[in-house]
């Protein structure tokens, strides 16, 4: 897989490689998953080429990042709060959403910041963000200094060490896989403490 994907960008005129690195960042925010950490590990092996330019690249891809998190904060913003508390979707838990809100609204700037190091979920923060009206200069700050962060690292990560790039998805993967399982856990923990203070409180 990493060969191939090295190989097809390796033939890539450099506009196109930045053109790459900017839409897979994008895309990432908006239809997870998206193997954009691979793509920017490959990317930061071909700096270490001299192809392609390390600051460049870094711009490029957290442009790509900040704007695919405004879209979906835009979606989120739009949502049509009266259809989502009509209670014609019987799927949509009203209460849970509003809870999810006022946590939002207390510690959503500390999860903005944290989201890029957060995977599987950064669609869904950004989502949130948007439902919950947080401020939006603020917001795309913060999600501009996780982004820089993030691909900064996996950037120079791929720089380093261009020849092990497998390796280091391995770790990068294995992070991934256990902040999403810590995130399934928490929000399971969350949803049984909602559903028990319902049952004690309707008792």
């Amino acid at each position: 897989m990493f060969e191939d994907i090295l190989t097809q960008l390796s033939t890539f005129s450099p506009l196109w490689i930045y053109i790459t690195l900017f839409l897979f960042a994008f895309v990432e925010n908006v239809f997870p998953p998206s193997p954009s950490d691979i793509v920017l590990l490959i990317g930061g092996s071909i700096i270490a080429t001299g192809s392609i330019n390390f600051i460049i690249a870094l711009i490029l891809s957290t442009i790509g990042s900040i704007v695919g998190f405004l879209l979906m904060f835009y979606i989120g913003s739009t949502v049509d709060r009266k259809v989502i508390e009509s209670g014609k979707y019987k799927y949509i838990p009203i209460d849970g959403i509003h809870k999810v809100e006022k946590w939002f609204r207390k510690y959503g700037y500390f999860v903005v910041v944290a989201n890029r190091f957060l995977p599987g979920t950064r669609a869904v923060i950004s989502f949130f963000a948007g439902i919950s009206n947080l401020d939006i200069k603020k917001t795309t700050i913060l999600c501009g200094v996780s982004a820089f962060t993030w691909n900064a690292l996996v950037l120079y990560l791929g720089y380093v060490f261009g020849d092990n790039v497998e390796l280091i998805d391995s770790y990068i993967t294995t992070y991934s896989n256990i902040v999403i399982v810590v995130t399934i856990l928490v929000v399971i923990f969350l949803v049984l403490r909602m559903f028990l203070n319902k049952r004690k409180a309707a008792s």
